[in-house]
């Protein structure tokens, strides 16, 4: 997945510096343009790809709203950097992906830009966001997925493993017909699955539980 391509426009250069030097600590966002006029930005918007807009709303020439208006028929999504609260409301009217009181932390600036869709155009493939990175990763290379608290863990092909925030509940919905639910913190890769001994499931290696709940819809799909 290419990454997220964004732009800064706020009239203070402190605040500027502050969210570019955010954005460069976040592997998957790519600042291309910090502006200080609006003006300029809806020019360069004009003129190249953008996806994300990290909008101040206190600016002299064009306020923050006012921008995101005229931008509202476009695919670029907002986030709105301020030190007022009192537009709160009106940006979300406007469909604001997050709005952020000054001064911003990193954690709270993270937490915004998480919001962000990472679609990816290949259906054979899944982006997986483990902490400030993304990995795109074939569905054929899963091996099985395990619940871990309040994250999964991806067990590839190649023996390595990825972490992320993620719920096994959510993430069922969304997977490809290729994967199985074998018990409430397991999910695996039919594909994978080379045999059963008693109650659990031997795939690559690996030897998964299979809970009473599944144990019959196992037998009957996968053997």
């Amino acid at each position: 997945m290419s990454s997220i391509q964004c732009i800064i426009i706020d009239d203070e250069e402190l605040a500027r510096t502050l969210l570019k030097t955010y954005v460069d600590r976040v592997s998957y966002l790519n600042c291309i343009g910090s502006f200080e006029n609006p003006m300029e930005a809806l020019d360069f918007i004009h003129q190249n790809e953008v996806d994300l807009i990290f909008l101040d709303i206190q600016m002299p020439e064009l306020k923050g709203t006012e921008f995101a208006e005229i931008i509202s028929n476009t695919a670029v999504r907002v986030i709105f950097t301020t030190a007022y609260s009192d537009y709160a409301l009106q940006g979300f009217e406007l469909n604001a992906l997050d709005y952020l009181l000054k001064p911003i932390t990193f954690q709270r600036f993270l937490s915004a830009v998480e919001k962000f869709p990472h679609p990816t155009n290949n259906e054979d493939t899944i982006v997986i966001k483990s902490g400030y990175d993304l990995h795109k990763v074939k569905f054929s290379d899963v091996v099985y997925i395990e619940s871990d608290s309040e994250y999964v863990n991806y067990f590839l092909e190649n023996g390595k493993n990825i972490l992320a925030n993620q719920s096994l509940a959510n993430l069922e919905t969304s997977l490809p017909k290729l994967f199985m639910r074998v018990h409430r913190s397991y999910i695996v890769n039919r594909d994978k699955v080379t045999g059963l001994k008693g109650r659990n499931l031997l795939l690559s290696g690996h030897s998964i539980p299979v809970s009473d709940s599944y144990f019959t819809k196992v037998k009957t799909e996968l053997f």
